[in-house]
């Protein structure tokens, strides 16, 4: 042993060659942090309390899940919540071991992809908030916005998990490189995804307040609702927040693995990573849309394959009865 293993601010290394080389052997004792991941420990308490608050939330999406039946959004919600929580605690085990590469790559993936299940969560409900207020309000059909925006939370999901993967088990530099550049790429392209949806909501929104007298009238209770009004601003809430989340991972990653704001700055990580997350997931479980629907969830329904010119038929029938004749093609634009 030539005393503590570590590296010096020119770059230089000092110490054991043998730590130098296999940083999963240091320990606090051995090594200093510059051989780990992070040049700080994680939090113990703010990762830990994180971690919990995202078990907490668990729980409550089992609760309205199971009380509303609302399958999908519960799935998806309640797996990105599991990732989140793990993430955390692997955070705290990184904490006890600063060295411990696994419990690194198990943050790195886990938090990285655990937003892109959120996101399909909030996609999952654009659809039947557009049936509630009146489908002829809309420049496409219902599945046609499920269809589009899920897709891209699986090509998002897709290239961040393959990007984690091979900067996983790369041992080469230019490896890591690939993995980083895709995580990267699954990033950005979740963020292009959210300000696209971002720009469809708004358009459809200003189509239902330029025609107030021409919604739906079988759901005018429900949307005219305090709860409802509620649960619409909660979804942009979570939407803004895990845009600013998945711009700031954006920037960190275009640093690299080295640069300073992934291996120190630790309250910035906290804010724009753990707090933003933490405020979308309260929003897309308190204001749960089993309790903002009011039992209208299951009655604002679509088909996802419908037989060949049933749809056509059912939103022009649809159209005439809300006093629109306007006529909508399979493909899911105005005619």
């Amino acid at each position: 042993m030539a005393g503590v293993a570590g590296r010096y601010p020119n770059g230089t290394y000092h110490g054991n060659i043998t730590l130098l080389e296999y940083p999963r052997f240091c320990t606090l004792q051995t090594c200093d942090l510059t051989l780990a991941s992070f040049d700080y420990r994680p939090t113990l308490a703010g990762n830990a309390l994180i971690a919990g608050i995202f078990a907490i939330f668990i729980f409550g999406q089992i609760f309205y899940g199971i009380k509303h039946k609302i399958w999908g959004y519960m799935g998806a919600i309640l797996f990105g919540l599991f990732l989140e929580c793990l993430g955390y605690i692997a955070r705290v085990m990184i904490y006890n071991n600063p060295f411990n590469h696994n419990m690194f790559l198990m943050y790195l993936i886990l938090l990285t992809i655990a937003p892109a299940f959120l996101t399909a969560g909030i996609y999952l409900c654009l659809a039947r908030i557009v049936i509630v207020y009146g489908e002829h309000l809309s420049r496409f059909l219902p599945r046609t916005y499920t269809f589009i925006f899920c897709t891209c939370d699986f090509v998002s999901l897709v290239l961040q998990g393959a990007g984690g993967g091979i900067a996983s088990t790369s041992n080469t530099t230019s490896g890591t490189n690939l993995g980083k550049n895709l995580m990267l790429a699954g990033l950005v392209f979740q963020v292009v995804s959210l300000v696209l949806f971002a720009i469809c909501c708004g358009e459809f929104g200003y189509r239902v307040l330029q025609n107030k007298g021409n919604r739906n009238p079988k759901h005018t209770l429900v949307c005219s609702s305090t709860i409802f009004k509620a649960f619409l601003w909660g979804l942009f809430i979570a939407s803004l927040t895990i845009t600013i989340r998945s711009t700031y991972r954006c920037v960190e990653l275009a640093g690299g693995f080295q640069g300073e704001l992934f291996r120190s700055d630790e309250p910035m990580f906290m804010i724009l990573e753990a707090v933003m997350i933490v405020i979308a997931t309260a929003c897309l479980t308190f204001l749960h849309p089993g309790e903002a629907f009011q039992g209208a969830w299951h009655e604002a329904t679509f088909n996802y394959f419908p037989a060949n010119g049933s749809d056509k038929n059912e939103r022009s029938s649809s159209d005439e009865e809300n006093g629109n004749v306007e006529l909508i093609n399979v493909s899911g634009f105005k005619k």
